[in-house]
Formats: structure tokens, sequence, C-alpha cells
């Protein structure tokens, strides 16, 4: 069956083995009978291996259908399940808050911290009123008021990634969207407190980056991070959307790409069927890394953590020189 499905020429029927499946397994829900019990068995293993072959062999292009799955979670869900006693704070004290972004402190294994990241809407009224997952200048003016508190008070920062890029509407133009991405990128190379980065589904663009420079940036196993969207790159390069698989493949936009480019640091394993089929247990696998990575970071003083940070950063790039 899996052979087939990977040779469909409509590579977003990837899933459709397991939805079947998982279809099948409901319907037999809720029979005592003990024929029916041991056919949900058989097909729950069954499902289990389904999601580990697909999973495995998943193409760039479909890597991104996964990132953007409406089922995936997002910030608030990694806060509920990796932080106590969250407390989130609003507004970037010069225009307004902004709900594509959320911010705020709680405690990560009893040690206070700051917690950053971007939050996309599951309904249509809270995608609206997240402008779906894609900030205004407020947003990232409001994110780098709290990297300042925490840097005052000492508290590590943990930002999670999850955005289609920065919001290109005229009014986040005037109020300058491009000096608020900056300001942000040139500010968190020099906060003295460990920054800890997780791109967790979509890392688009500049609008990522404004709360991606880290001392350690992760990306879990099937999210994505790139200069442009699959989509947009095909429109500029080949004037053809419809062209996003070549331009996913082209951009080297997955977790393997990035971290043998050097651009990130870890992979964090996702469940069989990806984070959004087992959300718990992706939170659990992302703790594991954060705890270890935050106490390695935590032996580092402040001019250290700046230092290595700044090495981190200008050492990534790689290019040829031509003889012609």
């Amino acid at each position: 069956m899996l052979a087939g499905v990977m040779a469909q020429p409509e590579e977003e029927s990837y899933e459709q083995p397991i939805l079947e499946v998982e279809k099948r397994i409901e319907e037999l829900s809720g029979f005592e009978d003990e024929i029916k019990k041991r056919e949900i068995e058989r097909l729950r293993q069954k499902l289990d291996q389904l999601r580990r072959d697909i999973y495995s062999h998943l193409t760039p292009w479909q890597k991104t259908l996964v990132a953007r799955h409406p089922r995936r979670p997002y910030t608030l869900d990694f806060v509920a399940q990796l932080f106590e006693d969250f407390v989130e704070v609003h507004g970037d004290r010069l225009f307004a808050d902004d709900p594509a972004i959320v911010c705020g402190f709680g405690l990560f294994h009893g040690r206070p911290a700051a917690v950053i990241g971007h939050q996309k809407g599951r309904d249509t009224k809270e995608k609206i009123h997240r402008n779906f997952g894609m900030p205004r200048p407020e947003g990232y003016r409001k994110a780098l008021r709290l990297m300042k508190l925490a840097e005052k008070f000492g508290r590590p920062i943990f930002c999670f990634v999850d955005t289609p890029g920065a919001y290109p509407g005229i009014d986040a133009e005037e109020r300058g969207q491009a000096e608020a991405i900056a300001r942000n990128l040139k500010e968190m190379a020099t906060i003295r407190v460990p920054i800890l980065v997780t791109v967790t589904g979509e890392g688009g663009s500049g609008g990522a980056l404004a709360i991606a420079v880290g001392d350690r940036v992760n990306m879990l196993e099937h999210s994505i991070y790139s200069v442009i969207s699959a989509e947009g790159c095909a429109a500029i390069l080949w004037r053809d959307a419809g062209r996003a698989r070549d331009a996913a493949k082209a951009l080297k936009l997955t977790a393997k790409d990035l971290q043998g480019l050097g651009l990130i640091d870890e992979i964090v394993a996702e469940p069989p069927g990806g984070a959004h089929s087992q959300p718990v247990l992706a939170a659990a696998l992302l703790d594991a890394v954060l705890r270890r990575q935050l106490e390695d970071l935590s032996r580092l003083g402040p001019e250290a953590l700046v230092r290595e940070r700044y090495l981190k950063f200008r050492k990534m790039g790689r290019f040829a020189e031509s003889g012609a």
C-alpha cells in the first residue's frame, strides 16, 4: 500500500492511508465483541507501522504540509506542557498588543523563564484574531520588551517559531515592520541570558528570524525554515506557484538540510505520525532537549554567552569562488 501511495502524483495524499485506518478504528470502537477488539488492536498496530513508514519517507514538500498541519501544536500548546504558572504579558508600550506573538513568564522545571512564540489560530475566528500567526511590528516590539525584562532579572528565554512570515500589510509597513525586525536581530545578539529557539512549524523568513537569534536553535523533525515560502519562490523563479514542490526541494528547508548546512544545532524527534498525532509526547521529547541545553548554557557567564552566540552566527554561510 505504501509504495502505491508514495508514487501518486498528488503528494498531498501522503496521509490518506493513515486517515482510512483511523476511520476504520473509530467505526469499530464501542463494540464489546472480542473479534472486533482483536481487529481494533490489529488496526492500531497497522496504523503505527503506517505512520513510521510514511513519515520516514516524506519529501520536502510533504514536510511543508506537515509543518502547516491544522492540528500541529502551537506555542500555547507547548507552554501548557512545558511551563508552570505561565502569565502572559501584553502590549509593546508603544502602540498595541499583537496576538500573533505570545509573550510571558513561567517556570521551567522550577526555574523562572521567559517565553516568546508565534501563535496561529485553530478556527476561523481565532485565525483572524491571531492574524494567521503573522506578526505586526508591535508583536516584535512586545517580544523585545519581554527579552529586556528577562535579561534584567536573569531569566533564560525560550522562543517558539511558527509563522509564514511577518505581516506584509501597509499598516505594518507604516509602523516600521522592517525596523522592528532589524532591531530584534541586533538586540538579541547581545542579550546576556541564555536564548533557546525551537522552530515548531513554519520558520518563514525575517518574520521567524526576529525571535530566532539564539544560543541553541532547534527544529522539530518535520518543521521547515526558509527565506521564502515554496509557493513564493516558485512564483518568482518560474512564475508558477504550482511548482512549489520543486521550490521546496531547491530551498533546502527541512531540518536535515539545515543541520547539514550548519544553520541549526539540533533536530528534535517527533512521534510517529508527526507532532500533531501525539502532541503531549512531542512536548516531552522537546522538553528533554531544552532541559539539557539549558543546563549546558547555564554554565556560561553573560560575556561568554554573547561571545559564543556572535561566533555561532558569524561562521554561518558557505560560498565558492568562481574562476571566471
